[in-house]
């Protein structure tokens, strides 16, 4: 495969796909005026959903038409919130579904829990629409599979969330790293340090009555309600999230994984967990390691304690890239510093944004001008796909071998039966019907 640098990997496919995508019947080209607005609608808007409605504002070409969520609480407070940034009143819906019936929606974000991630954005890639999928993009490997193919067979736009790709400090520590001064990097370092508390065990009861938990559930299994598994609470249940390492961690790991340079998925892969502190309910470890191998011979190492509150380099979050020569200590939340030699010498250093903003705005600008977004479905699935690869050898307990062309392990039926998941009806995801996978 064809080397490239760190800077033309910021938003680059790979595979040699075109950094143009062929605009569909709904798409705004690059001639449209500022009046032309674009027809924005915004599916969860709880939390980082109504984040990105308030980092709207001042875009007078992009409207906010439409909202949806399955709690009528947040749902009116959202409503409120957009009227705030742009003075209108969107349509306000429990059902993505109409959302994409509507012809005049020209992009979806998707900012619910992680079990809707990949339905929602592979079905709003179907009906040809443009879609910026929250982190991590698929709730299992097969999705992001399938996100992939569909952005490809119907040429959408699409953006992964993670705005590190669009913020100046990354931009800049790929000028530092392709200059060479660290010599070859061999090895980077991930490692995701936030302590969480969680609650003690609470008896399921009837969901609120302002709350569709039908819809909620969507393609998990059917279960009782519970709040330990609702708001704020359902990124340590496998049936709705992914755990530490699938909602801090998968920032970590894209940018250790761009600033290794790999463009395919580990061949190779070592996990251990356990749980050695945090009281209350999750389905998870409380720490992990996690070590990634390569074919080009190079390794990513993952590091995860969610028992405390500190980190390396004092940073919670954070990465190290290992050059040849010298170091680079890498942060999302928005640092970078090289260290040369045995004495430590400080190289090139910065400070600056996380790029949100500069990450929406990427996705808006793409679908106008129908280019590749910052954070494309192939990038995002060789990213998430160290997610799930990490948590499946964990589950397993032990080395697990992956085919990287196949996209399969090795000789491990039940490794590869974790690659994907059962939902529940109507909600399956069209696998074998539109793509040969």
């Amino acid at each position: 495969m064809t080397h490239m640098t760190r800077r033309e990997l910021l938003g680059v496919s790979l595979g040699g796909v075109a950094t143009a995508v062929t605009t569909g019947p709904r798409s705004l080209t690059a001639a449209a005026t500022v009046q032309e607005q674009i027809q924005l609608a915004v599916v969860g808007v709880r939390g980082v959903g109504r984040r990105h409605i308030q980092q709207l504002q001042g875009r007078p070409d992009v409207r906010v038409a439409a909202i949806c969520d399955v709690d009528q609480k947040v749902l009116a407070s959202a409503q409120e919130t957009v009227q705030n940034v742009d003075g209108s009143t969107p349509v306000s819906v429990e059902d993505y579904r109409r959302l994409l019936d509507d012809k005049s929606i020209d992009a979806l974000i998707v900012a619910t829990p992680n079990h809707w991630h990949g339905p929602i954005g592979i079905n709003a890639v179907q009906a040809e629409k443009d879609v910026y999928v929250e982190n991590p993009c698929s709730h299992v490997f097969r999705e992001g599979q399938v996100l992939v193919q569909a952005a490809r067979r119907f040429r959408r736009v699409v953006q992964h969330g993670t705005p590190m790709r669009s913020s100046d400090v990354t931009a800049r520590a790929a000028e530092v790293l392709d200059s060479g001064i660290l010599g070859t990097v061999k090895m980077s370092k991930a490692w995701n340090c936030r302590r969480h508390n969680h609650p003690h065990s609470t008896p399921d009861s009837l969901p609120p009555k302002h709350v569709n938990y039908d819809m909620w559930l969507g393609p998990a299994p059917q279960r009782a309600f519970n709040t330990n598994r609702f708001h704020g609470h359902w990124t340590w249940c496998r049936d709705y999230g992914n755990g530490d390492i699938g909602s801090e961690g998968v920032h970590d790991l894209d940018l250790a994984r761009w600033a290794l340079g790999v463009q395919t998925h580990p061949e190779r892969i070592t996990a251990h967990g356990s749980r050695i502190d945090l009281a209350g309910e999750r389905e998870f470890p409380d720490n992990m390691t996690v070590a990634y191998h390569y074919p080009e011979g190079k390794v990513l190492l993952y590091e995860e304690r969610s028992w405390t509150p500190y980190g390396p380099y004092g940073f919670d979050s954070g990465n190290v890239f290992y050059g040849t020569e010298g170091m680079m200590v890498f942060s999302r939340r928005g640092y970078f510093q090289v260290y040369m030699g045995n004495q430590r010498e400080e190289g090139p250093g910065m400070r600056g944004g996380t790029g949100q903003r500069e990450h929406l705005d990427n996705f808006l600008d793409c679908v106008r001008t129908r280019q590749t977004t910052a954070a494309p479905p192939e990038v995002a699935h060789l990213s998430c796909g160290l997610v799930h690869l990490g948590e499946i050898a964990y589950r397993v307990g032990r080395v697990l071998d992956f085919d990287t062309t196949g996209e399969a392990f090795r000789y491990v039926e039940e490794a590869n039966q974790m690659l994907k998941k059962q939902y529940r009806a109507p909600w399956a995801i069209p696998i074998r019907r539109l793509f040969d996978l």
